[in-house]
């Protein structure tokens, strides 16, 4: 069967800490985990077509990124490719130059391929010479990728995803290379793993850190919060929005209804308008709170402009610091103890 699009990628569920070696199909293989937009990449298949590039949720997103189109034109024909979209800027992946390309048409996409070029990262095949893949073992798999790019000595713009067995090197990249802006932690897979389209069959492991940010709006009420807002100065004495947190559990949002106080006129985010989670345009009902209370916050790497994209936790309040003290608007975490 030949593979048409749209077709589900695999995808990952969070864990907080490495699996055991035997958790998934013929031992652990650890990939990093990169913060793009994932794709699937198919060149025509089996007669003369087009290069489609596929979003996760379905769309095809080719004339957004025409130089990947370009370049595909010299792949195989009849390949289907899972992979990440990337943007880099200097030495560091740009989540925020990602989504101007994402978002771009016509002249404008093909201005910024020459300006923000992207890379696909590829850690999959699903298909090779129109040949169905999905019942093999990820390893045939992965060599199916690797002499993909022996062969055709492929350079920029596919990048070949790094991985390993060796549990310490994955380890030591979930400190070391989360450094990056960009990369957020692991991906882990089973060698003899089928690709399960729509299944959470893969495990993913973000680096977390612990931070500070201003309590600055909750949800809920002052009696019963359910998730803080969270906030923090900028170099123009402005409090940002960084940061909004996952449900409390019921004795922290006990705690914490103690501490709060219901805003006066006056709050710097009176005029602000909340949506639903990161990207949404849905709105939000929030409770402002003066902005007093200080709590630590674990993170993970993925930021945009200087806020978490996804739900921070929260894990303590800070009474011995005053929002005097915490980072400035744009300042990343520290990492976390343990």
């Amino acid at each position: 069967m030949v593979l048409r699009p749209p077709v589900e990628p695999m995808l990952a569920q969070a864990r907080d800490r490495l699996p055991a070696p035997g958790a998934l199909p013929g031992g652990l293989v650890f990939q990093p985990k990169f913060d793009g937009y994932r794709a699937l990449l198919f060149t025509p298949s089996p007669a003369p077509g087009v290069v489609v590039v596929q979003s996760r949720r379905g769309n095809l997103v080719q004339a957004r990124f025409p130089e990947l189109v370009r370049a595909a034109e010299h792949l195989p024909d009849g390949l289907v490719l899972d992979g990440e979209l990337v943007v880099w800027a200097g030495e560091q992946l740009s989540f925020e130059a990602l989504q101007r390309r994402a978002a771009s048409s016509g002249r404008t996409a093909v201005q910024l391929a020459e300006e923000l070029p992207a890379h696909f990262i590829v850690f999959d095949a699903l298909q090779a010479d129109g040949r169905e893949l999905l019942r093999e073992p990820y390893t045939n798999r992965r060599t199916r990728v690797e002499e993909l790019f022996a062969h055709h000595s492929l350079g920029a713009p596919w990048t070949l995803c790094p991985e390993t067995s060796d549990v310490h090197v994955a380890q030591d990249w979930l400190t070391s290379w989360t450094g990056v802006p960009g990369v957020e932690g692991l991906v882990i897979k089973g060698r003899q793993q089928r690709y399960l389209p729509g299944v959470r069959g893969w495990y993913k492991i973000r680096r977390r850190d612990t931070t500070e940010g201003i309590i600055g709006a909750i949800t809920g009420t002052l009696r019963r919060p359910q998730t803080l807002l969270l906030g923090r100065y900028d170099q123009d004495g402005s409090l940002r929005l960084v940061a909004r947190s996952t449900q409390l559990h019921p004795e922290p949002a006990r705690h914490l209804a103690a501490q709060l106080t219901a805003a006066a006129q006056g709050h710097p985010w009176e005029s602000v308008r909340f949506t639903t989670s990161w990207g949404s345009r849905t709105p939000l009902d929030v409770v402002l709170v003066e902005p007093q209370v200080v709590a630590e916050i674990d993170v993970d790497t993925a930021q945009d402009r200087g806020a978490w994209r996804h739900p921070v936790r929260f894990v303590r309040l800070r009474e011995d610091m005053a929002p005097g003290d915490v980072a400035a608007f744009g300042e990343g975490a520290v990492p976390a103890s343990g």
